[in-house]
C-alpha cells in the first residue's frame, strides 16, 4: 500500500465526489469578487468552504470579507498564529470576533470550515456557530458573539461594499494562498456543519463533503464548484450571483480536491532558508542554498509518476528520498549524499546521477532551462527511471518490471529505515540559484499542453504516464498500481 504523510483528513472514499477545486496563488493577487443585491434575511446566513492552505504564518490569508471601512466589515481569516479569525462590526459599533485556540498548519490536509449566523438568537452562543471538519468549536481565545438582531454583513449590500473570497475588501490585498473547493453563501438560512458534509461509515473520524444542490441559497446566496475552468466564478446556486474573477486563469482550476487529495511539495520541510513556494506548492524556488524538498505523499510499494519543469539553475537534481532534508546537521542536505537517506538525483549540468555520496557522470542526458523531466518511481521492483522530453533516458522501459530497462535499481522501501519513498527536488550548490515547476497531476505550475491521466483516470500531466503508474494522489492510496 502506499502511505499518505500529514492529515488528509477527507482521503476517504466517498458516494459524493468534488471533480475541482480553485487555486489561489497569493503572488498573483487572486481573488473573486461580486456586488450583493437585497439579502433575504440579513440576519441569517451561512458560509462554507472546503480550503487546503499552502503559506502558513501569514496574517493576510483572507477566505472571506466584506468591508466597508472600519464602522462596517466581516471576514473570516487565517492569523499569522495560523488560528482562525472570525470578526464582524456593524455601523451602531457592535462588534463580534471568534479566534479560534485549534490551528491550521497541515500543508497535506482538506479543512472544511462553516460559519453559521442568525442573530435573532436569544443565546448568544447560538448567534455565531464555527464548525471544523463537521464538529462545532467550543474553545476560543477571543469569544464576542453578535449583538441580538444585528446584521450579519455577510450577505448584506453594504453601501460601496461587496463579498470577496480569496482577499479583504479594506485594501484590495491580503491574499489567501492555497486551494479552495465547495464554496456556499447562504443568504437567509443559519445552517448547520451535518448540511455540507457527513462523517464516513467506515472511517468516522473523517469527515467529507457532500451534495449541496438542495439546499435553499436565498437571493444572495451562491455556489461555486469550479467546474468550468473558463469562468471559476460560474454560480451553480440557480441564482444568477456569478463572481467575477481577478487573477485567476483556466490553468488554476486543479482536481486537488476533498475528495482526491494529490502531492505537492511539502513547505513544512527543513529548508534552512533561501526557498520560496507558490504555484499551490508545485513550484519552488531556492535561493544560495543546497538541500531539497520532498511530495507531502509517500509510498511503501506501487508504481508512481511525476513531472518537473526546470527554468533555471544548472545544478538541479530531481529523484526521490526516504528522509528529509536536514542540512543543518550536514546529513541529508543534498539529494542523494547519503546512503541514509537513499536519495537520488540527476546534476542538471552533465547529467549525473548521485546516491550514497558518489555520483555517475552522464547518467542522463543534461537537464537545461524549460525541459520537463519525467520520473517513474517502481517500488515493485526497486527501479527509478528518468525521462526528458517524452522520451525515457536511457532507452528505458518503465514498464519492463524487474528486467529495469534503462533504470537505476534502488533500495527496497522496507529497508530504508522509514519504509517509504517520496518525489524529491532541489538543487546541490548554494552558488546557483534554482527555479522549478511540478506537476504531481492535481495542479500544474507550468502549462500543460497535453493532458495525458494515469490508468485509474486521475492526474493531468504533459506526457503519457507508463502503463501500471499512477500519480500521487489518495483515491490511489492501497492500490496495487495497476
Amino acid at each position: 500500500m502506499a502511505f499518505l504523510i500529514g492529515g488528509a483528513n477527507s482521503a476517504a472514499d466517498t458516494g459524493f465526489d468534488v471533480a475541482n477545486s480553485c487555486r489561489f496563488n497569493d503572488g498573483d493577487s487572486a481573488y473573486l469578487n461580486k456586488t450583493n443585491g437585497t439579502p433575504t434575511n440579513s440576519k441569517k446566513c451561512t458560509l462554507s468552504m472546503w480550503f487546503k492552505r499552502c503559506e502558513l504564518s501569514d496574517a493576510n490569508n483572507f477566505l472571506f470579507g466584506n468591508w466597508t471601512g472600519t464602522s462596517q466589515y466581516a471576514y473570516l481569516r487565517l492569523q499569522a498564529d495560523d488560528t482562525l479569525f472570525y470578526s464582524a462590526v456593524v455601523d451602531s459599533g457592535t462588534s463580534a470576533q471568534l479566534v479560534t485556540t485549534q490551528v491550521f498548519r497541515d500543508v497535506s490536509a482538506w479543512y472544511h470550515v462553516v460559519l453559521a449566523l442568525d442573530t435573532e438568537q436569544g443565546t448568544a452562543a447560538n448567534r455565531a456557530k464555527l464548525y471544523i471538519n463537521g464538529t462545532q468549536v467550543t474553545a476560543f481565545t477571543t469569544e464576542t458573539y453578535p449583538a441580538e438582531d444585528a446584521t450579519t454583513q455577510f450577505t448584506e449590500n453594504l453601501s460601496s461594499g461587496g463579498f470577496q473570497i480569496g482577499s479583504d475588501k479594506d485594501t484590495g490585498s491580503r491574499f489567501y494562498d492555497g486551494y479552495m473547493a465547495e464554496v456556499v453563501v447562504i443568504d437567509g438560512t443559519q445552517y448547520a456543519a451535518s448540511d455540507f458534509g457527513e462523517f464516513d461509515e467506515d472511517s468516522p473520524t473523517i469527515w467529507k463533503p457532500k451534495d449541496v444542490s438542495g439546499l435553499t441559497f436565498g437571493n444572495n446566496g451562491a455556489y461555486l464548484d469550479f467546474e468550468d475552468s473558463d469562468n471559476l466564478g460560474d454560480d451553480e446556486s440557480g441564482n444568477t450571483n456569478d463572481w467575477t474573477e481577478n487573477n485567476l486563469a483556466a490553468a488554476d482550476q486543479a482536481t486537488d480536491t476533498p475528495t482526491n487529495s494529490f502531492a505537492t511539495l511539502n513547505s513544512l520541510e527543513y529548508s534552512g532558508g533561501g526557498k520560496t513556494f507558490s504555484e499551490g506548492n508545485c513550484k519552488m524556488v531556492m535561493t544560495g542554498v543546497a538541500n531539497f524538498t520532498r511530495s507531502t505523499i509517500g509510498a511503501a510499494n506501487g508504481k508512481w509518476y511525476c513531472e518537473v519543469k526546470l527554468i533555471a539553475g544548472v545544478r538541479a537534481m530531481y529523484g526521490i528520498s526516504s528522509y528529509e532534508s536536514n542540512a543543518a546537521s550536514n546529513y541529508l542536505g543534498e539529494l542523494g549524499s547519503t546512503t541514509v537517506g537513499y536519495g537520488y538525483g540527476i546534476k542538471g549540468n552533465d547529467g549525473r546521477l548521485y546516491h550514497a555520496g558518489g555520483s555517475t557522470a552522464n547518467w542522463v542526458d543534461a537537464v537545461s532551462a524549460d525541459d520537463i523531466v519525467m520520473i517513474a518511481m517502481d517500488l515493485d521492483n526497486y527501479k527509478l527511471y528518468f525521462g526528458n522530453g517524452g522520451t525515457w533516458e536511457r532507452s528505458g522501459d518503465p514498464t519492463s518490471g524487474a528486467t529495469g530497462t534503462g533504470a537505476y535499481t534502488i533500495v527496497a522501501p522496507s529497508l530504508n529505515g522509514t519504509g517509504f519513498y517520496h518525489f524529491a527536488f532541489g538543487g546541490n550548490d548554494v552558488n546557483y540559484d534554482y527555479n522549478s515547476e511540478i506537476n504531481f497531476g492535481g495542479c500544474s505550475a507550468f502549462t500543460v499542453s497535453s493532458a495525458n491521466q494515469d490508468g485509474n483516470g486521475y492526474g493531468n500531466f504533459e506526457y503519457a504516464v507508463p502503463s501500471g503508474y499512477l500519480s500521487l494522489c489518495t483515491k490511489n492510496l492501497g492500490s496495487d498500481g495497476g
